[in-house]
This record gives C-alpha cells, structure tokens and sequence, in this order.
C-alpha cells in the first residue's frame, strides 16, 4: 500500500470539500487505476478527507452566523429566522447533494443554520462515500 499517496488522496479529498476551488476525482481516478491501494481503501480515505473537509465549511457557517447582528449582514433576522425554520423542517435533506458541484455552499448553510451534527455528518458522510464508490464503478467501467 502507497501511503504517501493515500496522504495525497485525503489532502486532495479534503481541499475538494472545502470552499478551495480543488478536484479531487482524477485524484482517485489516477490511484485506483495505479492500484496505489486497494479501492476499498480509497474511498474510505477520500471519504473521510472530503467529509472532514465538509465539517471546515459547516465551521465556516457557524462563524459567519456569528455576525448576524453586524450592520454589514447582508440577511435581516427575520429572513434569517425563517430561513432557518425551513432549512429545519426540509433543508436538512439536500445535504445529500453535498457531493455535487454546489455542495460546498449547502454544507456552508448547515453551519449558518446551526444544523445538529449529529444529523449533518451522517447525511454528508453518506453522499460522499457515495460519491467515491460511484466514481471507483465508472473509472472501473471505463478503463478496468
């Protein structure tokens, strides 16, 4: 097993779920098709870096709520209180697509609408684990 490159994929993973403008999929792609690893272990390694790297941008969110009452917030309180009533009741779900492309503003968002942990981990830990395995399928499909 490569372990600096398992340390590459999670840093990879990890800098994707973040607001850092970083890929992370020709990463794994390139690992799996390498065999740096076995596959199993690539995406649990990518998936632990990107949900870790999500749990940045939820940290992201409860700082920015913290300026709420800042003249420069660009939300009122009352906007943000019904925000946050909706978010509760329906929003929670789109944290599954935390996966895709605007993901990292969704995780952004639990933060700022001081979503539970222990309901954001679970829902972003499987959309990105899911992510990874869809990923190791059509790499494998394409190129195994």
């Amino acid at each position: 097993m490569d372990w600096p490159a398992l340390l590459i994929l999670f840093a990879a993973a990890f800098g994707a779920a973040t607001v850092l403008p970083f890929q992370s999929e020709v990463v794994f792609a390139a690992m799996q098709l390498r065999e740096a690893a076995p596959l199993w272990s690539l995406v649990v390694v990518a998936s632990i870096g990107n949900t870790l790297g999500a749990v940045v941008n939820y940290g992201l969110g409860r700082w920015i709520e913290t300026a709420r009452d800042r003249p420069w917030f660009p939300v009122k309180e009352a906007q943000l209180a019904k925000a946050q009533d909706w978010y509760a009741r329906r929003g929670v779900w789109t944290l599954l697509l935390s996966w895709a492309p605007l993901g990292d503003a969704l995780t952004v968002a639990a933060g700022v609408m001081h979503t539970p942990l222990r309901i954001f981990l679970p829902l972003v830990a499987v959309a990105k684990t899911g992510r990874y395995i869809v990923l190791a399928a059509v790499t494998e499909g394409l190129f195994g």
